[in-house]
């Protein structure tokens, strides 16, 4: 009997300890401060109709970044020089505290009277809705248009691995592709000079100087990737070098040199 009765005090001392050790948790549950409807999304021009824009997302406790097309900024506020004119549609991505979600905000743009970065010009030209046309440059000395190189090197660009373009040419080698700014980044791919083009779209981030395209394939895709980033290696009104780290069809780096069609 008295050892039952030292078994079940000593169980209960074990009960008693496990409950004053149990922690007290104060459960904390996330809540939206405000739904979609009362996000507040301000676009400002610098000047009426002019593509200086400062897209804006006023709403206190909210915070997201913003989607304005030719790239994406981290930030409830972010100002852009705009190349595009017409209207445009800018995304801003945030959460309200308890859930994630889009809006968007409309943008008229009716001149282009704030200068946009160099590099919009060499590529699209100084008429930037009628656009550019870029071919394979083969005439430049040494002839090097589209070959093998370095992989994840884009300062070794230039050294050349096989000079694929003497025994085999891409499919589209007769191709031209052109960009430009008519109402949206449009850019369009031809398998040679006179076929019907293949229309897509592109984005120039002139910060991490690459270009992408989507929606059409790159000229020379035949040594290309899916995702449609290429890396500038030079960009001026009268060449343009790409470079690719890792070609899908190769495992290696390749370059492209491309020059405004005639």
């Amino acid at each position: 009997m008295k050892i039952h009765k030292i078994i079940n005090l000593l169980m209960a001392s074990i009960v008693l300890l496990l409950v004053a050790c149990e922690p007290n948790i104060d459960e904390e549950y996330l809540k939206n401060t405000t739904d979609v409807a009362g996000v507040e999304l301000v676009a400002t021009q610098s000047t009426v109709g002019g593509n200086k824009i400062t897209l804006e997302m006023v709403t206190p406790g909210v915070t997201g970044y913003w989607d304005y097309n030719l790239g994406k900024a981290l930030t409830n506020k972010v100002t852009v020089v705009y190349p595009i004119p017409g209207t445009s549609t800018f995304t801003f991505t945030g959460t309200l505290g308890a859930e994630f979600f889009t809006k968007t905000i409309d943008v008229q743009v009716d001149q282009l009277d704030n200068a946009l970065d160099q590099d919009w010009y060499d590529l699209v030209g100084t008429d930037t809705a009628a656009g550019k046309t870029w071919v394979f440059d083969k005439t430049s000395p040494p002839s090097l248009w589209w070959f093998m190189s370095a992989p994840d090197n884009p300062d070794g660009a230039w050294g050349v691995w096989w000079d694929a373009n003497n025994c085999c040419p891409p499919s589209d080698a007769l191709g031209k592709m052109h960009f430009d700014l008519d109402g949206a980044a449009n850019f369009t791919h031809y398998q040679d000079a006179s076929g019907a083009g293949e229309e897509g779209s592109f984005v120039l981030d002139v910060a991490n100087q690459n270009i992408i395209v989507s929606g059409a394939k790159m000229l020379g895709y035949d040594a290309g990737n899916a995702n449609g980033v290429y890396k500038i290696v030079t960009l001026t009104e009268t060449q343009m070098v790409l470079y690719l780290n890792n070609s899908e069809t190769y495992g290696t780096g390749w370059t492209f040199v491309f020059k405004p069609a005639e």
